[in-house]
């Protein structure tokens, strides 16, 4: 069993960076269905999708919000918040996020589970410039203080064509964020000027200062016949990008073809040394 231990720490450079997200130790556990094991302090506090929880311990306490229950949210009116839940239904998430509390007087831990198989990643925003931009569906949790918004794409191809849609999230703040993502994760670091051609499902996140675009393929033969689609994502440093290696869809879309395939294939192919005859046909399902 894979285990990665982190903690976020106060960094000094050139004198004391205060931070205003709630500061977290961690644990990763697993291999390719991976949790997280958050450990909170005394009036610490985690912010998650809901129903992303696992287990937590006594005194952990938790509480249904609008928003994302960092400073500049608790700030807002009814109505604002309201206009942001609304917001966040636009990105293909749930109406109402959790935020899980220690009310206790000792350290305690709450875990968040992922929800297909992948990896999860930790990112401190604090080192990334601030915000990160990122997959719409990829957020699991994040240290109270980040701030979690949408980010519209502002070439209408690419929220055309892309295959993240118009509308993917942005992640503000100073902060420990996890996001979740398909199959095995690759960071890359573009250069100035440097392009990187992918598959527009695979990418997972990106820092704001990579330009993503989406171009045609160009040979429709290739497109047609080739397997690939007719657009690709085209991502332009300079900046940091992470990639996955098996989107959600595809892997969904798999399993979907095979158990299509085997439901109209009962009483043919596998049960060819029964004359016919279905192993679940012997049972009386189907």
């Amino acid at each position: 069993m894979e285990l990665l231990y982190g903690i976020i720490t106060i960094s000094f450079l050139g004198g004391l960076r205060l931070r205003k997200a709630h500061e977290v130790e961690f644990q990763l556990y697993g291999d390719d269905m991976q949790f997280v094991e958050i450990m909170l302090d005394p009036g610490e506090s985690v912010v998650a999708e809901a129903g992303a929880m696992m287990y937590m311990s006594e005194g952990i306490v938790m509480d249904t919000v609008f928003g994302d229950g960092s400073d500049a949210d608790a700030k807002k009116g009814f109505m604002d918040k309201m206009l942001g839940a609304g917001k966040r239904v636009l990105t293909g998430e749930s109406l109402f996020m959790t935020m899980f509390t220690n009310k206790a007087y000792e350290k305690k831990a709450v875990a968040f589970a992922a929800p297909y198989p992948g990896k999860i990643i930790a990112k401190d925003l604090g080192d990334l410039g601030g915000q990160l931009i990122c997959q719409r569906d990829s957020f699991l949790c994040a240290a109270r203080g980040i701030q979690i918004e949408i980010a519209f794409q502002k070439n209408i191809g690419a929220g055309l064509f892309g295959g993240e849609g118009f509308i993917m999230q942005r992640l503000v703040g100073d902060g420990l964020a996890f996001m979740h993502a398909g199959g095995t994760i690759i960071e890359k670091e573009l250069a100035s000027g440097e392009l990187l051609k992918l598959d527009t499902g695979c990418l997972v996140a990106m820092t704001p200062s990579v330009n993503y675009n989406v171009e045609f393929v160009g040979d429709v033969k290739s497109a047609f016949f080739g397997g690939e689609g007719l657009f690709l994502a085209t991502l332009r440093g300079p900046g940091h990008v992470w990639l996955q290696s098996i989107p959600f869809s595809r892997f969904a879309s798999k399993i979907y073809a095979a158990a299509k395939k085997s439901g109209s294939s009962k009483g043919k192919g596998e049960s060819s040394l029964l004359g016919g005859i279905g192993i679940g046909d012997l049972f009386g399902k189907d």
